[in-house]
């Protein structure tokens, strides 16, 4: 299906596997490109050293185009960005800051760059900052994540009106009928998360991948709003951070609370009760750990097998 977002990237299929941190490695992305859709490696979870490794090995895998995510508060951004120019990546997805800081760089060196935002105001500037396409994020997606909680159905035909770019949506997509359904609503590509989260070739640990498919409606919350707002799944750690929220702990205490590596302990070690679980709402609908090959296939069979019943009830 071409349209703008497949011409832009120079892929097949409008769907775009999200740079999540401790899931999005060279395999996972890899795999995403090789069946059509565009991979990104998930640079924030990363030290340049280990980016650069992801990133040879990623263009050993696969002759398809690829990207990476980076999110913009990452501490060594500076050595980020020089490997992202010394091994020719061709598209860069920014997130979480401000997309002037780094995107005429990008640009002036050749490269597509791919801003995510939460709300129409910062679509807005991403657009005077000269970006090539922007993915809209709804509240509903895992990680980090809008103060404005926004949900993605309301975000993207707003967004939509909003600028005249190429739009891709996220948060809550992980299934041909809901990709349908943000197309509908203005959007031309599809970033999916969560449900590439819980695939065989994503880095995070078994014990995560296993925790996603069997939760339930509900198990999900947007939390740590005093810093990041983060969504993750409600475990002892949760809890803790609930009952600080609750006695209106200072900054200070929350940051001290979340410590470091609390999302590597969770996601990519595996420990289910003291760690950070970022995932999305759609993780209910999500039971099966599958590669991430056939959940294109099916997305993308859904997809059309929805839109030509939609076009059969309008004869």
């Amino acid at each position: 299906m071409p349209n703008r977002i497949t011409e832009l990237f120079k892929i097949s299929l409008p769907i775009v596997q999200a740079g999540m941190v401790w899931c999005s490695g060279w395999r996972l992305a890899s795999a995403v490109s090789n069946a059509g859709g565009l991979g990104l490696i998930g640079a924030g979870s990363m030290h340049p050293p280990t980016l650069q490794e992801h990133l040879r090995k990623c263009k050993a895998a696969t002759s398809s185009p690829f990207g990476v995510n980076v999110p913009l508060l990452y501490p060594e951004i500076d050595k980020l960005m020089e490997i992202i120019v010394a091994e020719e990546v061709k598209i860069v997805f920014t997130s979480a800051g401000n997309p002037a800081t780094w995107t005429s760089y990008l640009k002036d060196r050749g490269i597509t760059v791919v801003h995510v935002v939460s709300s129409v105001k910062f679509a807005k500037k991403s657009v005077l900052a000269g970006v090539d396409a922007v993915v809209a994020e709804g509240f509903e997606a895992g990680g980090h994540n809008g103060r404005e909680e926004t949900t993605t159905f309301c975000l993207i035909p707003m967004v939509r009106d909003a600028i005249d770019i190429p739009l891709i949506a996220a948060g809550g997509i992980g299934s041909g009928r809901t990709m349908l359904a943000a197309e509908v609503l203005g959007a031309e590509g599809f970033q999916i998360g969560t449900r590439f989260a819980a695939s065989s070739e994503s880095s995070a640990h078994e014990h995560f991948k296993k925790r996603i498919t069997n939760s339930e409606e509900g198990e999900t919350v947007l939390t740590l709003k005093q810093l990041t707002p983060v969504r993750l799944i409600k475990n002892q750690f949760y809890q803790k951070v609930l009952e600080a929220e609750q006695r209106c702990a200072s900054k200070e205490e929350l940051i001290q609370l979340l410590g470091k590596a609390r999302s590597k302990k969770g996601i990519f070690e595996g420990d289910l009760e003291e760690g950070e679980l970022e995932i999305g709402q759609v993780s209910a609908a999500i039971k099966e750990i599958k590669p991430a090959s056939t959940i294109v296939a099916e997305m993308w069979k859904e997809y059309n097998d929805h839109k030509a019943e939609l076009c059969r009830h309008d004869v």
